[in-house]
């Protein structure tokens, strides 16, 4: 059970003034992060343009930045299909990248998720699998059963919690079904969040907060920061031991 921290995610600069978004304010926060409990952090390189990005020296530098911080801290990054906006550009900047993260996330939704995790694979990279759908959850077992991701990352983008926690619940006795044995992240967006968290909390799985999922803390008001909410959602774990 870990609470990793997203920090900034595809957001603009508009969602929250704190919002971190080139690779000295990852660090920053990053290690604010970590100085509230977080065990992991999750972010979305950034250019020289603001924009989101997988080239190598977006890459290189914000997981350079973020080592040098958080030391022994294990550093994810998406490898989102938006981002680059082409299948090719993804897996040739996968390739390029000399400061290699520790794990990345693959959204099995995007139709180049088998060819993204095997770079990944090749380089030695951890992958999150990350299941928002139950066809998510079965395309990952056709794939390969499971058996050779660093953890299963189920996200819910539902805003509604009743059909929000249904897809939960379907993407779950798909992998039971499968006898698939992985960790499991489980997270939920915007409204979601912190139900998502307590749910988390109850099935002894790891879960995330962070700007990227959401601004809100448990009481409805707007978190000054990441470490804000990393601290509310390791309290919430902590009450549940």
């Amino acid at each position: 059970m870990i609470v990793q921290t997203c920090i900034n995610g595809a957001r603009s600069a508009d969602f929250h003034p704190q919002l971190p978004l080139d690779a000295d304010a990852m660090a920053r926060d990053g290690a604010a992060s970590v100085g509230a409990g977080a065990a992991e952090l999750h972010v979305h390189a950034r250019g020289l343009d603001g924009r989101e990005s997988l080239a190598p020296a977006a890459i290189d530098a914000t997981v350079l930045a973020l080592r040098r911080a958080c030391p022994g801290t294990l550093i994810g990054v998406s490898t989102g299909a938006w981002i680059e906006n082409d299948d090719q550009r993804t897996l040739v900047a996968i390739a390029g990248w000399r400061e290699l993260p520790d794990y990345a996330s693959v959204n099995l939704s995007e139709a180049a998720a088998p060819l993204v995790m095997e770079s990944l694979r090749q380089r030695g990279i951890g992958i999150e699998a990350g299941l928002a759908s139950i066809a998510d959850a079965e395309r990952l077992v056709s794939l390969d059963h499971g058996g050779r991701v660093l953890r299963i990352l189920i996200e819910i983008s539902e805003q509604t919690l009743d059909e929000a926690f249904a897809v939960s619940d379907g993407i779950e006795a798909v992998l039971e079904r499968a006898g698939i044995r992985r960790s499991i992240l489980l997270h939920g967006e915007n409204a979601t969040v912190w139900p998502f968290v307590e749910r988390a909390a109850a099935r002894k799985w790891s879960t995330r907060v962070g700007l990227e999922d959401g601004k809100v803390l448990p009481d409805g008001t707007t978190a000054p920061g990441n470490a804000a909410l990393t601290a509310a959602a390791v309290a919430i774990f902590r009450a549940g031991r």
